[in-house]
Formats: C-alpha cells, structure tokens, sequence
C-alpha cells in the first residue's frame, strides 16, 4: 500500500468502506468489551453527541465573539460542573479538551499564583504514588519538581504528603477517585493540611467528577471530596468519561475568579496585538463543547442518576463474581473502577487470557491486578466477563486457582 499523498480524490463511499475495512480489527466497544477508553451509556446518549457534535463540527472555541453560542454552552456547561463540585459563590471554571488538559491548567495556575506571592525556590509539587501521570507531564514542561509519596492502604498518605511538602511547594495533590485503584483519597485530612500550611490543593476528579455526586445522590456514603472541603483550591472533571460527552472535553474549576485569573495565557505582542487564550490550545472544536452541552440537557440529574446507578451496579456484580473466584478487590471501591487480583493465578496471564477473547481492559502492575473502568452498558456485559474470567482462571492457573468458588453456582 502507497503512503504517497494521493494525486486524485476517492468518492466518499470508497472512503467509507476502507475506513470500516481498517476499523474491523478494533476492540468491539459497542459490544461492552472495553473497559477503558470508551465510555458507552449507551445509543440514545451517542445519538445525540454524534448530532450535537456535527451540528457544531466547524465552529471554534477560540472565537467567542465569532461563536457566541459556543461561549454559552461553556458557561453553561461550566456553571453545570460547579454546581456538582459544591462550589461556594464566587467560584469559576473553563473546558478543556482533557484531563491532561485541565491538569496542566491548574498546575499553570498554581505556579503562577506562587510566583505572585514571592515564591522564588525552584517550584515543586507533592503527588500520592497513584496520582495521575498529568502531574508529572505539566512537571516537565514547566520544570517543576514532582514528588511522589508512598500510599497507605492504597490511598494518599496524609503525612507523608505533609512530610515532603516544604516551602516551595506550589501545590499538593488527592484523587476523587484515583484511576489505579477507583480509590477517593482522604482529601478532608489533605484539606487540613492545605489550610494549616498555605497550600494550593488539587483533587484530580477527572474520573469521578461527573459520576461520584450522582452516586452520592443515589444513597451511598462517599468521602468530602469537593469544594465542600475548605482546603481545596481546585479540582480537574472530565466531561468525556462519566460525563459521557464526545472527546475531547474536560473542565477545571477554582474556588474563586482570583485564582483561576492565573489559568489563561497572555501572548504577545504580535502584528494581530495580543492572543489571549483559556488553555493552551488556540483553536478548540466546537463539536466538542456542543456534544457536551448536549448530552448533560438530555441526560438531565435523572438521567445522570439512572446510568450512574447502572455503572455502580455492574462494579457491585463484578465485585461480587470475582471474590466469589477467589479475587480480592484492592481497598474498597465505591465508584466505577475496581481492581482485583487472584493469589494463585497470574494477573498477566490472566489478561493475555480474555485480551484473546475480544477484552480490552486495563491491569495494573504495582501490585499486579486486573482493572476494570464501567461504563453502564457493561451491567448487562458483566455476565459474559465474569463467565470468561472463570475460562481464563481455570487456563492460565488451572483448576486449584478456581478452587470452589466457580462463578455461577
């Protein structure tokens, strides 16, 4: 096959048919086979992102004077998110494409908040072992020291957060959940410590943003995690995983206007004066900031709650059909991520196992453990999972890995 770029044009219906050709070998997501990357709540919700979406593919977020019907939906969308974050009065927020996106936007903040009050030291910032890679990414573009810190009973240590912070710490950091382990950190104990000692606290909720306060509000007894939190100064929500917006969407929240006033940058000047953007991208699509104002007005707070309930159901079904095989989940998961690991089967073998049988999933390596992230659509797949991880567990650990507990009986 020529990599030449070609010399005529191809009608779309050839396109169409060697685009499905080159996507056939593609994990079968529609199918509830994926448990990371795509995040189904289902046809009705895809219908109407893939509209909204279209309706919007050309415009651009960079001009909201040009577009100030995508300036309306951001602030709506914006103002959505604060509302479930607990927000206090005073409080602001923008989208971003992602939760790398929404992390560096913080990280910026912070720093330059830093400097505004005279940090002078080279800038360092305190993450738990489990947080997100993010951190470390926005560390080395802006060199930044990162310092990870080891985890108690596989959440954030408090005291050892406490420990390596020092004078140039320019921000610590929790998850809501973290995506290891599904894990909410102790953000109130790490709150405490922001306030006692003037730090800036980032909880990563990129996950649990647009999920955990549905599933608060569906009767389970979740940590403080939010804005509800004194110490929090800002939090990352990504609107393309439990919010089941089109990718790539996210939004990062500050307790007032003040901080995030350190978010954006301010370049120039150049012959067009000066370019005054939100986040680092300059264009930014606006299909994907329509598709997000789209899916939250169809969905609604009954319709978040009911695919939320349907999410915290199949982890609650495959929680349970795994412990019943002998797995042990890792801590005690209440959102949509659980991790479990077998004492006498090997987890990547275990994974090579059901990869054959169409899964693609996740597996952590510290320790060794399956992983799995929800969506609603795998409340019916769950059966077929639980139902291949017996086939794999009796293949890669052989019978005495089963034991007595085959799934099912």
């Amino acid at each position: 096959m020529s990599n030449a770029f070609p010399e005529h044009g191809t009608p779309w219906p050839e396109l169409e048919a060697r685009m499905r050709e080159m996507g056939a070998g593609d994990v079968k997501w529609r199918d509830g086979k994926t448990a990371i990357y795509v995040f189904n709540a289902g046809e009705d919700v895809g219908a109407v992102k893939k509209a909204a979406y279209a309706m919007f593919s050309e415009e651009n977020g960079l001009g909201p004077a040009a577009f100030p019907s995508l300036a309306r939906m951001e602030r709506e969308v914006t103002a959505f998110g604060l509302q479930l974050m607990n927000a206090p009065r005073g409080a602001a927020g923008a989208m971003t494409s992602g939760g790398t996106d929404s992390i560096f936007m913080a990280v910026k903040a912070a720093r330059d908040y830093a400097r505004s009050k005279g940090q002078k030291g080279p800038a360092n910032i305190v993450t738990p072992y489990s947080a997100h890679p993010a951190f470390h990414k926005a560390g080395m573009v802006m060199d930044i020291e990162i310092r990870r810190t080891p985890l108690k009973d596989y959440l954030a240590d408090p005291a050892a957060i406490e420990e390596a912070a020092d004078e140039n710490t320019i921000m610590i950091v929790g998850s809501a959940p973290c995506f290891p382990f599904g894990l909410i950190d102790p953000i109130e104990a790490l709150g405490e410590i922001a306030q006692r000692k003037g730090l800036w606290l980032h909880v990563d909720a990129c996950v649990g943003g647009y999920l955990a306060p549905f599933v608060r509000m569906n009767g389970a007894d979740l940590p403080p995690y939010d804005f509800s939190v004194p110490g929090v100064s800002s939090i990352s929500g990504d609107l393309h995983k439990y919010g089941y917006a089109s990718k790539g969407a996210s939004t990062v929240f500050f307790r007032t206007e003040v901080l995030k006033e350190f978010m954006p940058f301010d370049a120039g000047p150049w012959p067009l004066g000066r370019m005054i953007t939100p986040t680092l991208a300059g264009t930014r699509p606006g299909g994907a900031i329509a598709a997000a104002w789209a899916v939250i007005n169809f969905l609604g707070v009954d319709g978040y709650r009911k695919k939320q309930a349907m999410v915290t159901g199949a982890r609650e079904k495959i929680e349970a059909g795994v412990k019943r095989l002998g797995f042990e989940a890792l801590g005690q998961p209440q959102l949509g991520i659980i991790s479990f690991a077998h004492p006498k089967a090997d987890a990547f073998a275990l994974f090579a196992k059901l990869h054959q049988r169409g899964w693609m999933t996740g597996m952590n390596i510290d320790p060794k453990a399956l992983h799995l992230m929800l969506s609603p659509v795998h409340l019916e797949a769950s059966d077929v999972y639980l139902a291949d991880l017996e086939a794999a567990l009796r293949e890669a650990g052989g019978e005495t890995a089963v034991a007595q507990s085959t799934y099912g009986r």
